[in-house]
């Protein structure tokens, strides 16, 4: 079967509506979330709903990735299904690129044009009647409307804990490579060493960033709500971290994978996806210390 070039297609899924049912009360759920808040609202229903939509959206990944492992173990896809499985995943990647793209071109936008025009500089200039006495520095720790916007009182170093997580990171880019390298040589031994390796570094980088955070939220006064500053630092480090967590659990399972003595030398793309992912987040990390923690 495996030889054959007859697109396969599966039976009817139940997986999509399931899907489409999880991402509806996330989405619901984070909306009410925040709206509660932004209310003043001292109970909100929001999280609850966010978590139930969670759990219906792990269900359905758990049980729609378990019959693509099904379908792949028993020989069913063909070449030609293969490379439909490297086309979506490269245009996922493609499209979590433009995601972070959009984010980092809010923060150039902010630090080029939008808060110098509001200190008097730049073509709009004029802008400054709004807030006369707002005087432009990056970081912003002086935001024009202090009592809307409480500034905070410093910001994250990156010679501290940023930098040790992205020591964490690229080196677990060079690990992920070296279990790629083992398992085409179908080093099983080595490739479970390096694959576990890279799972720990990742759940480290965690770790050290919910320290920063705490660090953030109640010795430096920086949250969401301190300024445009607060929201492009958290929008785009949240994000990373949370793709960091898809990556690693991606990871996870694909080392319970190799354990139970899937994927050989010339199948493996499901840990080739996982990998290709991971160096993705960690790209995407590289910019966020230049242009986040060091310019």
């Amino acid at each position: 079967m495996s030889s054959h070039e007859n697109y396969y297609v599966p039976a009817q899924s139940k997986w999509p509506i399931i899907a489409t049912i999880g991402m509806l009360t996330t989405v619901y759920g984070v909306g009410t979330w925040f709206n509660d808040l932004k209310a003043d609202r001292a109970e909100s229903n929001g999280p609850l709903i966010f978590f139930i939509g969670g759990l219906i959206l792990a269900y359905m990944l758990f049980g729609w990735f378990g019959n693509v492992i099904k379908e792949s173990r028993e020989g069913l896809y063909s070449p030609q299904m293969d490379r439909s499985f490297r086309w979506g995943m490269s245009w996922f990647i493609f499209s979590e690129v433009m995601f972070f793209a959009a984010f980092f071109g809010v923060l150039f936008y902010v630090r080029t044009w939008a808060a110098p025009w509001l200190g008097g500089e730049g073509d709009k200039g004029v802008s400054n009647m709004l807030w006369p006495n707002f005087e432009y520095t990056w970081p912003l720790l002086n935001n024009p409307d202090p009592k809307l916007f409480p500034a905070p009182s410093g910001v994250i170093s990156a010679w501290g804990l940023p930098l040790l997580n992205t020591i964490l990171l690229v080196t677990s880019s060079f690990t992920v490579t070296f279990a790629h390298h083992a398992l085409k040589k179908d080093n099983r031994k080595q490739l479970k060493i390096w694959l576990a390796l890279t799972v720990l570094l990742g759940i480290a980088f965690l770790f050290f960033q919910v320290e920063e955070y705490i660090h953030a939220y109640n010795e430096l006064g920086l949250t969401l709500g301190s300024g445009i500053y607060g929201a492009t630092f958290f929008m785009l480090t949240g994000f990373h971290g949370a793709h960091v967590t898809l990556g690693a659990l991606m990871l996870s399972i694909m080392l319970v994978r190799v354990w139970r003595g899937h994927f050989n030398a010339d199948q493996h793309f499901a840990f080739e996806a996982a990998s290709w992912y991971w160096h993705f987040v960690d790209v995407v990390w590289i910019g966020l210390f230049v242009f986040v923690y060091i310019l």
